[in-house]
């Protein structure tokens, strides 16, 4: 098996993930919840991923990391926080689901307003027509750093400062970034950010969070045990706990903790030119295809490690299949939970296949797909 899915899920993680979550199943108490071994053992396993984690996203305080079961539920809980009835909103074309659908909601059940700020056929950002649409109204912009179907990554600096400029909070979601581009809270000046642990961070499925920058306050998606603070009727209005209700998940976080120690010692501009270099390997060959369309490339700072491409008028599922059946090779085909960038791109009928990669993927497998590509062109 050849696995170009990481998009989706990093499938090959550092062996000390998986040795690491066998240790914490076999050994952890609920965090928070005593003070003998087993529970201050998951404790510290979860601190010390708050600090990985600020470290990496330039958060400054650890405590400003709340942890989530992944990004979807981290944006769920920074919209649901943060807007209130009539609030004006904006998003762009390039938006998951993850992000439109919970904006969506706040139009439908908070009578809020939303734009969508375009992209063009090539998938790039119009940069101005996101400055008009930050009227003195708007109150939040919620933004993907890097599409999940192009890979292009937007520039997110000036993102923030047009938001700066307008008085408007800012809420990144980074599922596809974080680990692979640099990130850095506090120089950009970004309010929020959203991860998931299983992508590019290598950890398992199930973990993820938001971060909070100092001063912006978010109410909290849910309430109820906290290990602290048990006789009152609210829930702890203190960072972490007041985003954190329930037992965490610390056998996920100590293995996401241990992908975190992974992308640590390697460096994320390492690991991020790396994954790049394969894309870029992959995106010439195909490039070179009859037939071949590849999609995007209009991002301000290259793509992240992802190349989409459709084959003729082949159905993108019929593609899909064909890699996995005839070459052993998995990817993502479909509208990838991303619909109006299939719109701007053209792509909404027939899809897309989605190749995307990662540090444990190797040329070799990368020509393998490039080869593959060119069979399925050739008999299309």
């Amino acid at each position: 098996m050849i696995y170009f899915d990481n998009a989706a899920t990093t499938a090959a993680k550092p062996p000390a993930v998986a040795e690491t979550v066998a240790r914490a199943i076999n050994g952890f108490g609920g965090v928070g919840r005593g003070v003998h071994e087993a529970s201050l053992d998951a404790g510290l396993a979860v601190f010390h991923a708050r600090q990985q984690l600020a470290r990496l996203l330039g958060a400054g305080d650890p405590a400003r990391v709340a942890f989530a079961s992944n990004a979807t539920e981290a944006l769920n809980t920074a919209v649901n926080g943060l807007v209130r009835p009539g609030d004006a909103l904006v998003t762009t074309a390039a938006s998951h689901n993850s992000v439109l659908r919970p904006l969506y909601r706040a139009v439908d059940e908070r009578g809020c307003s939303l734009t969508v700020v375009p992209h063009d056929a090539r998938g790039a950002l119009d940069y101005d027509a996101f400055d008009a649409a930050l009227e003195p109204s708007v109150r939040l912009a919620v933004v993907t750093h890097a599409s999940n179907l192009t890979g292009d990554v937007y520039d997110i600096a000036r993102i923030a400062r047009i938001c700066r400029e307008r008085g408007a909070l800012l809420l990144v979601d980074a599922a596809q970034t974080a680990g692979v581009v640099p990130i850095d809270m506090g120089r950009d000046g970004l309010d929020l950010v959203a991860f998931t642990g299983h992508k590019s961070l290598y950890g398992p499925q199930g973990t993820g969070g938001l971060v909070v920058a100092e001063g912006v306050d978010v109410e909290p998606l849910k309430v109820g045990g906290s290990g602290t603070h048990s006789y009152n009727r609210r829930h702890p209005a203190r960072m972490p706990e007041r985003l954190e209700a329930g037992t965490l998940n610390a056998h996920g976080i100590a293995g996401l903790g241990a992908g975190l120690a992974y992308i640590e010692e390697r460096g994320v501009e390492e690991i991020g030119a790396r994954v790049r270099a394969l894309a870029e390997r992959f995106e010439r060959g195909v490039r070179g295809i009859e037939g071949v369309r590849v999609l995007g490339g209009g991002g301000d700072v290259g793509r992240c490690g992802i190349v989409a491409l459709n084959v003729g008028e082949l159905d993108s599922a019929a593609v899909g299949d064909a890699l996995n059946a005839e070459f052993g090779i998995c990817t993502r085909a479909g509208a990838h939970c991303a619909p109006l960038m299939h719109e701007a791109l053209g792509t909404q009928n027939q899809g897309a296949v989605r190749f995307s990669f990662s540090s444990f993927n190797t040329a070799d497998e990368v020509d393998a797909g490039i080869a593959a590509v060119a069979a399925i062109a050739q008999e299309a």
